[in-house]
């Protein structure tokens, strides 16, 4: 997904410019560099019981003789060898990319790898210990992320030192979406448009803007993570948070589902969200009337998926009716009438589903550039599945007729829709899995069915590890697409999921390594999720982390936070530019993160550069899911 896809071009003053150099901090990567030799380390640490390997970077020449050694915390050697075959090369400085193999290390513990025979600078550290050791405090990393983006007057401060924002979003008007010929004059009201109660929620990415297209996913995979996985303190609160706020989106009195708060990219005559940098309660204070530029700033447009009482496009429909029927399922033993509550809108919400929509026709953002989608099957799939489960957990009788169309959605989606990567764009994973756990007891099982799923999920799995098997760190994705980090995840939790409905651990080494990749085992020697590791992107495209860490002194504010790491290299070689923004440019010592792009793919943290370190909900909420699956098996 690209969620500035239509930003304007922003613009910082010379001066500003003249900061950024002064704005490069030094750190230790993590993964000692020295010369032309680099090596990369899992920066979290390697799980106990599984497969681990560490990779080195440099001249196939330089490395043909080099060794290794590891040492343990009290500097005895607990391994040593020579490296593995060359995977390949990653750039004309890194022509071999050869591999540690650290499978050996089970005893929990710190230890130091050092090359013998080439010089990578200071001893690498990683840990080893139980996957719940590891992951647990990313978990709530996640968590804590979230909790700073809250919207509305429920805002938490204590890392942002930030005020309630929005609260105009209280008493929303209602707009029609803009027209390409009407741009320049912003959207029109509609007619029956408003007041609604759209406050709280959470902003979607670095920007201020709400989605309930990403809200959705993002609150039925917390549920998901709740209902399934070793608890995480404070999830089920925040899950609670977005969920109030998408339950505001839903006027089951009018039939009416809100897709979108706030404008993106205004015209000549008003601006949006992405035309102005500034922390979110600037907008509340400002004066304004109808016709001044910055009038929807403050005043926050709201869209409609669809007229009132008429259909819903179906991939909403689906995500929004499953989401809200999790929360059935959570809430049945500790709160039965509020569940069922929960279980008529879910009910509500997917019978208006659009079934037979035209082509090109599903609704997503405004623009729908923002995130495209192409499949809405598996969100029906989803949505049933769940209405089931939520049904069976409260003793409702629609709980086989919901079950039933649920296979019949799978059946659908298997024929019309080729499954892609667990993300906002395909909940195929997601249904899949649920609906093989979900056996019903009144009905005759469908093998034929439940082996065609279990194929499916080997398929998307299976895809990632082709993908694999030819990139020099054995990573499932193409680091230059959008993306890359979310899609990891994505097709982390997929492994995780495929091995606990079929027993089939095969794919146990790709996941370990995929997990391995985004915390640090990469080109550029750096995790992509802010906190975890030695080394990780400090200078998010995030108006709030950008202005907030100045009056704070915190760079990780935004701790927990998923950035989309690696994209093409050639989008990043002219970066926009910010007006208003704190110059922020980071580079472990000192040295340019181009010297570590290659194979097409590049990255920079930089706050110009939302193409590699803008965080967003969807891409954070998908590796909570994967590490609380990976978590679970332990």
């Amino acid at each position: 997904m690209n969620h500035f896809f239509s930003r304007p071009a922003r613009t910082v003053s010379a001066a500003a410019a003249s900061v950024l150099a002064a704005c490069c901090l030094t750190a230790c990567s993590g993964g000692g560099t020295g010369g032309s030799v680099a090596v990369r380390v899992n920066q979290v640490g390697y799980v106990t019981g599984e497969k681990k390997f560490a990779y080195v970077m440099g001249d196939r020449e330089q490395l043909a003789d080099v060794e290794y050694e590891v040492l343990d915390e009290r500097g005895n050697t607990a391994g040593h060898g020579g490296l593995g075959p060359s995977l390949g090369g990653w750039n004309s400085t890194y022509t071999a990319v050869r591999t540690v193999d650290l499978s050996s290390l089970d005893r929990t513990g710190t230890y130091r790898l050092r090359l013998v025979g080439a010089d990578a600078g200071p001893d690498t550290r990683f840990r080893v210990a139980p996957a719940r050791q590891l992951l647990d405090p990313l978990r709530a990393d996640t968590v804590h992320f979230f909790s700073t983006q809250r919207d509305g007057a429920d805002v938490l401060t204590d890392a942002t030192g930030r005020e309630p924002s929005h609260l105009t979003d209280r008493e929303a008007r209602v707009y029609e979406p803009p027209r390409a010929d009407a741009a320049a004059a912003g959207p029109e009201p509609a007619g029956d448009g408003g007041p609604v109660d759209v406050s709280g929620g959470w902003f979607d990415a670095g920007d201020f803007l709400k989605f309930t297209h990403t809200a959705s996913y993002v609150v039925g995979q917390m549920l998901s993570t709740v209902r399934d996985t070793p608890s995480v303190p404070g999830l089920r609160e925040e899950a609670r948070h977005g969920l109030r706020w998408l339950d505001r989106m839903w006027d089951g009195t009018t039939g009416t589902l809100y897709a979108q708060v706030g404008l993106g990219s205004g015209g000549e005559e008003v601006r949006g969200d992405h035309d102005v940098w500034r922390l979110p309660e600037e907008d509340d204070r400002l004066t304004v009337e109808p016709g001044d530029a910055d009038y929807l700033i403050k005043y926050r447009p709201v869209f409609r998926a669809g007229e009132p009482g008429g259909p819903l496009s179906p991939n909403l429909a689906g995500r929004v009716s499953a989401a809200f029927a999790l929360a059935a399922q959570t809430e049945a033993a500790e709160d039965p009438a509020q569940a069922r509550e929960w279980l008529d809108k879910a009910a509500a919400v997917y019978a208006r589903a659009d079934t037979r929509p035209d082509r090109g026709a599903l609704v997503t953002t405004v623009p729908a550039d923002y995130y495209q989608e192409h499949s809405w099957r598996d969100d029906m799939e989803w949505a049933a599945v769940e209405l089931s489960r939520g049904a069976d957990a409260l003793g409702d009788a629609r709980r086989s007729r919901w079950r039933d169309e649920a296979a019949d959605w799978a059946r659908a989606a298997l024929k019309e829709e080729r499954g892609a990567t667990l993300g906002p764009a395909d909940v195929s994973a997601l249904a899949h899995a649920d609906l093989l756990t979900s056996a019903d007891p009144d009905a005759d099982p469908d093998p034929g069915l439940a082996a065609a799923l279990k194929a499916e999920l080997r398929r998307q799995v299976e895809t990632g590890r082709k993908r694999a098997a030819g990139d020099p760190f054995r990573s499932g994705v193409v680091p230059g697409d959008f993306d890359a980090v979310p899609n990891t995840f994505g097709l982390l939790a997929t492994a995780e999921l495929y091995a606990r409905v079929t027993g089939d651990h095969r794919y146990d080494e790709f996941a370990a390594r995929q997990l391995a990749w985004v915390f640090g085992a990469n080109a550029w020697g750096t995790s992509f999720v802010v906190g975890a590791g030695d080394l990780y992107p400090h200078c998010l495209q995030h108006q709030v982390a950008n202005l907030a860490m100045s009056r704070t002194g915190r760079g990780d504010i935004l701790r927990g936070a998923v950035v989309n790491g690696p994209n093409d290299a050639g989008l990043l070689k002219e970066r926009g530019t910010i007006e208003g923004g704190r110059p922020c440019s980071f580079a472990p010592d000192g040295r340019p993160w181009s010297e570590f792009d290659g194979r097409g793919a590049g990255y920079v943290d930089d706050v110009r550069a939302w193409q590699t370190v803008e965080p967003a909900d969807d891409f954070t909420s998908t590796a909570l899911y994967a590490l609380s699956l990976t978590a679970a098996r332990s």
